[in-house]
């Protein structure tokens, strides 16, 4: 089942039917009361990262599930497909790094901001889509997994380690979500939350 598109602008509307539009579904899917507040907790968590992306362009979000697997999507058709520098934007900072990519949205945030600015970069580079030829069917594409970033933190060692497991263990998207993908493919970016009940 899949519900219906919801286009967002930032707008106050938004906070109320982007959860209520997960929660519907859980509802029509017949989840029991304690799934159907974390499938909506989840949508309010991607609310949380609802500002960043629109400042690439529009978005929508729509929910979907098949049998006990849930997903929520949040898609945004980037405005200027060309024109991102990451590090142009970074360099106010006195670090030159990413002091927001703290926490679990900030890092999705911020992957997505990567992506962007990769794609950004290859368009700039290649203005006749050489680029593209070079992948299968002529599309690029990027993913980040949180499921793969919480395998990686659990391999690493030290302080970081330390730090990045505290920001996983206070996060409700990592706690409850099975898996967060981001993901770029043909100037539209996607972030997928996964949950199975």
């Amino acid at each position: 089942m899949t519900s219906d598109v919801y286009e967002f602008n930032g707008t106050e509307k938004d906070y109320r039917i982007i959860p209520d539009t997960a929660e519907k579904l859980a509802r029509y899917g017949s989840l029991d009361d304690k799934s159907v507040l974390r499938l909506r907790l989840l949508a309010e968590e991607l609310i949380c990262m609802m500002p960043n992306l629109l400042s690439y362009g529009s978005g929508k979000f729509w929910a979907e599930s098949e049998g006990n697997e849930y997903r929520l999507h949040l898609s945004v058709a980037i405005a200027d497909k060309n024109n991102f520098d990451r590090n142009a934007v970074l360099s106010v900072s006195s670090t030159g790094k990413n002091a927001a990519a703290k926490g679990i949205i900030n890092k999705i945030c911020a992957a997505f901001e990567y992506m962007v600015e990769e794609r950004a970069k290859l368009a700039k580079n290649d203005p006749y889509g050489f680029y593209m030829m070079s992948t299968p069917g002529g599309s690029e594409s990027m993913a980040w997994s949180l499921l793969s970033y919480k395998e990686d933190v659990d391999g690493s060692s030290g302080e970081d380690k330390d730090e990045a497991w505290d920001e996983l263990e206070k996060s409700i998207i990592a706690k409850l979500a099975d898996d967060v993908i981001v993901g770029v493919l043909n100037g539209k970016a996607d972030i997928t939350v996964k949950k199975s009940f």
